[in-house]
């Protein structure tokens, strides 16, 4: 016996303990890995991770005294005759006819209200419950105490509801034996569409070849030997394969002494949720790529900026900035004979709404007391080709972002980058009405070219007048007067023309610099205006994307996480 049990503690792999706050970090990192990618990755790929947090959570939360060990098997091949001398009764029917055993069949062994909440969470029949806690006054039972053990149905039951219900089993149970017989041990179905797929799970499963006492005693090791070359092609290699009957208790001895061995460790439920989370990893793995940060590209970035600059009228609000400056500052700086003329013509930035000072806003419609907003500016509608390039230069943002990441996710950046397409229009358009186009003062220049053509205007009209009183003193016969002179030419007269003449030097003088000041208005303009039509785009389409990438990161540290070594 002794013998026995030392070689199934050799069979079983991972002979250190796992930690069961260390599987709460991996299935915690599954948890963070579906909130990273939700929204951004279909769901299918997923529902095993969800599967598996649920299922982790629920077991984890139960008994931990209890180990659930479930006998899986084919019609005929002996697992409930097991089941029923383990337990010392018949407790699940027998036979060779399909399907025998159309439920789960459940012996405890120890206290029943221990594990209730546990057979209620797999699904056993309360009246399909059988106990073992009377028997434990012997030594042989002792060594059982804390064991869930279950006889499954028929894997390969005629009735579908058999086959789906072992599924369901199957992925709930804490350790699976599974029972093969000297006829059908190799059957392709057991390998290809059960065995094959617990490959993850080898520190969990044990592969019993049961009915051994119809083979001849020296053909006994042969098949063992074959049924262990085709688990090693199940990549199950390692995992313990035992030969019983249950006719022989000596031949019982082994399967006892691991069923013994797994209930004293406890440690079946957390290697049976560690292999699925090593599964799901596995999944999971090929939706991930190589670490990416989220940075974008600044060459695409710039050909955004300039595509929404271009669609939202920075051109147009930069000419009219330009041409809005002269126009105040000839207003300012004119003869100002000519500047109530000069005020008759519109300021080109009040014709497109941009006046800061303009209140716009729709007057009160109906009892409702509410202003409905209209247009922020009269900027024309962008044409058919600016959005056509904003949308390349938005799927060019996409694109180079996402051009690291592996399948489903650049759709997931492309689609974060157009997720606030529609409402681009209206935020650059308030953007560009709210912008400060620094034309709200009045540089000190203008005040002192304003005064001096005013200045050289009172010269001019006071010439004027004094010119006039002598042609009217003149007119009615009276004495003329005696005008002082500098040199040949009258005082009045050189006041008159030369403030004219000084007049329209000073106006031909400011026009150079009021076209520089203009354009460096226009360039300042420009900038505040680009710098605005960038905030947009970090706000409607490079913050998307950077929330993908960085969903995506986050998802990736997740993976590591689950892909750590136990």
């Amino acid at each position: 016996m002794a013998g026995i049990a030392g070689k199934v503690r050799d069979a079983f792999r991972g002979q250190q303990r796992l930690d069961a706050d260390s599987l709460l970090r991996r299935v915690d990192a599954v948890s963070r890995f579906l909130r990273a990618v939700d929204g951004h990755l279909p769901d299918e790929p997923l529902s095993a991770a969800h599967t598996v947090v649920e299922r982790a959570s629920d077991r984890l939360a139960l008994s931990r005294d209890h180990t659930v060990v479930a006998l899986a098997g084919a019609t005929g091949s002996g697992k409930s005759s097991l089941f029923n001398a383990l337990a010392g009764f018949a407790l699940s029917p027998t036979g060779v006819r399909r399907p025998t055993t159309g439920a789960a069949h459940a012996c405890v062994w120890g206290p029943l209200a221990g594990a209730t909440k546990l057979l209620d969470w797999v699904g056993v029949l309360p009246r399909h419950r059988f106990v073992r806690e009377s028997a434990l006054d012997g030594n042989d039972e002792v060594g059982l105490h804390g064991l869930v053990l279950l006889d499954l149905p028929d894997f390969d039951s005629v009735q579908e509801t058999h086959r789906l219900e072992v599924d369901r089993l199957l992925g709930l149970v804490d350790l699976v034996i599974w029972v093969v017989d000297p006829q059908k041990y190799a059957d392709r179905v057991v390998h290809h569409s059960y065995l094959r797929e617990f490959h993850r799970h080898r520190d969990v499963t044990v592969v019993v070849l049961n009915q051994a006492d119809r083979l001849p005693p020296a053909e006994v090791p042969t098949v063992l030997g074959d049924l262990r070359r085709l688990l090693d092609a199940d990549q199950l290699t390692g995992v313990p394969v035992l030969a019983t009957s249950a006719l022989d208790p000596t031949a019982m001895a082994g399967l006892r002494s691991t069923l013994e061995h797994a209930v004293a460790q406890r440690q079946a439920a957390l290697r049976r949720l560690s292999g699925d989370v090593d599964a799901v990893a596995e999944r999971l793995a090929g939706l991930m790529g190589p670490a990416v940060g989220d940075d974008l590209d600044p060459v695409a970035v710039r050909q955004l900026t300039d595509a929404l600059a271009d669609a939202a009228g920075v051109p147009a609000v930069v000419g009219a900035t330009e041409a809005a400056y002269r126009h105040r500052a000839v207003s300012a700086t004119g003869w100002p004979l000519t500047r109530a003329w000069r005020r008759l013509r519109p300021d080109p930035l009040r014709r497109l709404h941009l006046d800061p000072g303009e209140e716009r806003e729709a007057p009160v419609s109906g009892d409702s007391g509410t202003r409905t907003p209209i247009g922020a500016t009269s900027l024309p509608a962008p044409t058919a080709a600016q959005r056509a390039a904003v949308g390349l230069a938005v799927r060019s943002v996409a694109e180079r972002a996402g051009s690291a990441l592996p399948a489903a996710w650049p759709a997931a950046v492309t689609a974060a980058a157009r997720s606030r397409a529609t409402d681009l229009p209206d935020a650059l358009d308030r953007a560009i009405a709210g912008t400060d186009l620094g034309l709200a003062g009045r540089p000190v220049w203008w005040r002192l070219i304003g005064a001096m053509q005013w200045l050289v205007t009172i010269t001019a009209l006071a010439g004027l007048g004094w010119l006039a009183i002598g042609w009217v003193i003149q007119a009615l016969g009276l004495p003329s007067l005696d005008h002082p002179t500098v040199g040949v030419f009258p005082v009045p007269t050189l006041m008159l023309l030369g403030g004219l003449l000084l007049g329209m030097l000073v106006t031909l003088a400011s026009k150079p610099v009021i076209g520089w000041a203009a354009r460096q208005a226009g360039r300042r303009a420009e900038k505040r205006l680009r710098e605005a039509v960038d905030t947009i785009a970090g706000e409607y389409v490079h913050a998307p994307v950077r929330e993908v990438l960085r969903s995506y990161g986050q998802a990736h540290q997740a993976l590591e996480t689950m892909r750590a070594a136990r």
